[in-house]
């Protein structure tokens, strides 16, 4: 098995998927956020403003190109789109799935999450988040094999739809 890689907006449930995903079909999930912070050594929002978003996005690439051809849940960071050549990576990829989510849901997700540290949304008002969203929305479109909405939909529903969506793939 070649990874299968979710990709969306922070909020959208990517590790709440993964974590699920990975348990039902029984194997590892592995957070790009996780390894990207052991490589650096610090936190990403503390690298992020110590070194600027361009340096994280580097170290963004190279983690995500280590991970995919691993055998595994690959849960990747909301703002893996924006970099073109994630985006080359991503398209090339026959299993990323885009965990999509409408703005009220995100935004919900978004300030009621008190485990993730999230350096571009943290201190921003929601208009200036949504604006991010649209942003990246056609990255994620364009970047993604199967699209999934996950807005006002429990995790194990996400689930079995997309395990049913890539037996047809």
């Amino acid at each position: 098995m070649r990874s299968i890689l979710l990709i969306g907006f922070m909020g959208a449930g990517k590790s709440t998927i993964g974590n699920t995903l990975a348990k039902k079909l029984g194997y590892p999930l592995i957070d790009l956020d996780d390894l990207i912070t052991e490589k650096i050594g610090m936190p990403i929002n503390t690298y992020f403003d110590q070194h600027g978003e361009a340096a994280f996005r580097q170290v963004e690439t190279a983690v995500l190109k280590d991970n995919l051809t691993t055998d595994a849940i690959v849960a990747t960071g909301g703002g893996i789109v924006v970099n073109e050549l994630n985006r080359n990576l991503l398209k090339s990829h026959p299993q990323v799935i885009y965990l999509q989510a409408d703005s009220e849901t995100l935004i919900r997700r978004i300030k009621n999450d008190t485990q993730n540290v999230r350096p571009l949304a943290s201190e921003k008002k929601e208009d200036t988040i949504i604006s991010l969203l649209n942003s990246r929305l056609k990255h994620y479109e364009e970047s993604a094999a199967i699209i999934i909405e996950t807005s006002q939909r429990p995790p194990d529903e996400i689930v079995a739809e997309i395990i049913e969506r890539l037996e047809k793939a």
